[in-house]
């Protein structure tokens, strides 16, 4: 109980200390520049409490249970006795299914829980007058980021080039982005940059690292990293696919009853 105490106190400081120049700052913006009181300051307080909290809570999270759930997720799932492999056989990289599941489901489920992604969401559905529903848009980025976390530990599994993978998806997200619903584009892009947040980061880097770590020759300083970096890229490519079904699907609709008009 003691050495909780101690971990909590330890990262309430460092929340006060990372979130304490945020709120000098737009003190000093709003008295000394906009030289107006501050709106609601008791509620404004009462949040920043909340805030720094939730962030201290937070961080003992991560340390006592996501990045070990990921790391030992990882190892578990890739060790040879599980994967059924003998000593002295090269590995195939399908023996490793287990984990491209695993790295999809968590990717999936993880990003619909991911705060960020909500708040996009809920704006979107906003200033969209209920034609992005939140849930749907969600859901597809949701099957980005387990597409791209499975297409991950897939390059792992397999020691390919991360670069590679990087320079593909991105041309096709260019190809897309000519061809795709101009008032989609913004959001499709956000939601790629969403979905690296609070939720998603710490499971994936653990998951990385501790399947680097398993897997025999890799590197976790070379091949751990690199999973964030699909989490961010193929959210835009689905979001922006979907805009693009949704296109072809209206223009069908229209184009059909054209028809049956005439």
């Amino acid at each position: 109980m003691i050495e909780l105490l101690r971990d909590f106190l330890i990262s309430l400081f460092y929340s006060l200390r990372d979130v304490t120049p945020i709120v000098l700052l737009i003190v000093f913006f709003q008295i000394a520049i906009l030289k107006q009181p501050i709106p609601h300051l008791k509620r404004v307080i009462q949040g920043g409490v909340y805030i720094v909290l939730g962030l201290a809570l937070f961080l003992m999270g991560l340390e006592k249970a996501l990045f070990p759930v990921g790391n030992i997720m990882a190892t578990q799932l890739s060790d040879p006795e599980f994967i059924g492999v003998i000593d002295g056989i090269l590995t195939p990289w399908w023996s490793y299914y287990w984990i491209y599941i695993f790295a999809a489901l968590i990717g999936f489920s993880t990003t619909i829980a991911e705060p960020s992604l909500i708040a996009v969401a809920i704006k979107a559905e906003e200033v969209s007058a209920g034609t992005i529903r939140p849930l749907i848009l969600r859901a597809t980025v949701a099957i980005g980021v387990a597409f791209a976390l499975a297409l991950g530990t897939f390059r792992i599994v397999t020691g390919t080039p991360l670069y590679i993978y990087i320079m593909v998806g991105y041309i096709i997200v260019i190809i897309q982005t000519i061809f795709a619903p101009k008032k989609l584009i913004a959001l499709a892009y956000d939601s790629g940059g969403v979905t690296t947040s609070t939720v998603t980061v710490p499971l994936v880097a653990a998951l990385g690292l501790g399947l680097s770590s398993a897997v025999p020759g890799r590197n976790p300083a070379i091949d751990g990293f690199g999973l964030i970096a699909f989490a961010s890229l193929f959210p835009i490519v689905a979001v922006l696919g979907y805009g693009q079904i949704i296109e072809l699907k209206t223009k069908f609709t229209k184009s059909k009853l054209k028809k049956n008009a005439v």
